[in-house]
């Protein structure tokens, strides 16, 4: 299954090949659109001239990094304290995972583990971790033994909920749809 989160397809190609570039998607996407934040990374590697690496990002120098990300067009709408998080996001991987985010699941005993693991992660609350165990599951076929029900609602079979449903324009609009309905019934 091909990546279609930014829906642009150089950047999906680069998700699709990078877990880094996956993950620094995933913690983008906070306060603007799913599909600026699913660029991010894409845009992060043109600046750099290559693509991600933990080891490089979290060496980086923090201004000069953030000055990186806020260069025009952003790659946040909070380009400093962005970039402060995606630099903590690769440090944590360097110390815990030698850089290399795809040790995060490729030994997890189970869903619960691995759900463990990613709300471990800088900038990944609980919420965030188990629509991304979703994104693992439900496109990139990394399925432990209870991924679904570590993934809650998120990793339903079928569901609208996230951008782990997302795979075309189509779907994108159906989980748009599923969150303005979502956002209504809260008020």
């Amino acid at each position: 299954m091909r990546i279609q989160l930014a829906q642009r397809s150089e950047a999906d190609e680069l998700l699709g090949r990078s877990p880094l570039a996956l993950l620094v998607g995933m913690l983008l996407d906070q306060q603007i659109p799913m599909e600026w934040a699913f660029t991010g990374p894409y845009t992060i590697s043109q600046r750099l001239g290559h693509d991600l690496t933990a080891g490089e990002i979290a060496s980086y120098d923090p201004e000069a990094f953030a000055a990186l990300l806020a260069e025009k067009p952003a790659v946040h709408r909070y380009p400093k304290s962005m970039a402060a998080r995606v630099q903590e996001l690769a440090a944590y991987l360097v110390e815990h995972y030698d850089g290399q985010p795809e040790k995060l699941w490729a030994d997890a005993a189970d869903g619960k583990e691995l759900l463990k693991r990613l709300m471990a992660l800088p900038g990944y609350g609980k919420q965030k971790a188990q629509i991304f165990l979703a994104l693992l599951g439900k496109q990139l076929e990394v399925q432990p033994p209870g991924w679904r029900e570590a993934a809650g609602h998120y990793g339903e079979e079928g569901s609208s909920r996230s951008v782990a449903d997302v795979v075309d324009a189509d779907s994108l609009a159906r989980v748009r749809a599923f969150k303005q309905e979502a956002k209504r019934a809260a008020k």
